[in-house]
């Protein structure tokens, strides 16, 4: 699980970068920006609810990286390494009917939780994303809150900030960076069984909102370090780009 070694051996350094300074673009090349594109299954009726395809977005984003097809001698592995070792954005898009039977066809895993459907695909430069995914709708993805039951036992969990509002698709693509975070720093524990104990579960996961103080209590600060070896917790501290603030943490992955 090599590909995702880069995440693991820059995080502590991005935790520390000042807040404005995390979303610094200036000598970026537009045309080399890389994403990967996810997409939400919200049909109208029934639409599905919000926690499990949080859940779904979570583990298909996860599950793009541990692919065999992402390995070294794999037909995915120059893409996403690629993106990897940039910056990990994503984009998240919503489809119904045809439009999400079309995004079938586009390499990447399709994750069902509860009857929610995600899809994640390869990432690769935003502007030579293909048509079928990019004439589909960014906005108007919105779903209500739901009650989440209780928390699988053995399962890790993404923990939403509390006090910061986000909609379904920019919160898809924080959980996605969750997980991502989350398999780096096991590997770079050598807590290898632990992600072939995951990879066994369909890299499930439960995305939950905490209280004000549970997520007091497990936010890292800037020592992240010490918040995985007394939490087991990593955070995804966010750009900016898109609807919260430049270094906001936005999700908090733990598996005690």
């Amino acid at each position: 699980m090599t590909i995702l070694d880069p995440l693991a051996a820059r995080y502590v350094t991005w935790m520390s970068l000042p807040a404005h300074t995390t979303n610094d673009t200036a000598d970026e090349d537009p045309t080399e920006v890389r994403a990967m594109p996810i997409v939400l299954r919200v049909e109208r009726d029934p639409a599905p609810l919000r926690t499990p395809l949080l859940e779904a977005a979570a583990a298909a984003s996860l599950a793009v990286c541990l692919d065999p097809r992402a390995e070294p001698e794999g037909p995915w592995h120059s893409e996403v390494d690629a993106w990897v070792r940039g910056r990990i954005r994503k984009v998240s898009r919503r489809a119904r009917g045809a439009h999400w039977a079309a995004v079938q066809e586009l390499p990447g895993i399709t994750v069902t939780v509860d009857g929610a459907e995600a899809r994640a695909f390869v990432p690769g430069k935003v502007v030579e994303a293909p048509k079928v995914l990019s004439r589909l709708q960014i906005s108007g993805s919105e779903l209500p809150d739901d009650t989440p039951g209780p928390i699988p036992t053995d399962t890790p969990v993404l923990w939403l900030n509390p006090t910061v509002p986000m909609t379904v698709g920019k919160a898809a693509a924080q959980v996605g960076h969750a997980t991502m975070l989350l398999a780096a720093q096991l590997h770079a524990s050598g807590e290898q069984d632990r992600i072939k104990q995951w990879t066994e579960t369909d890299l499930r996961c439960a995305v939950r909102t905490p209280s004000a103080d549970q997520w007091t209590k497990v936010h890292p600060g800037t020592d992240p370090k010490s918040a995985w070896e007394t939490h087991r917790a990593v955070a995804v501290r966010d750009a900016g780009f898109t609807e919260v603030a430049p270094g906001t943490v936005t999700v908090i992955a733990q598996w005690a």
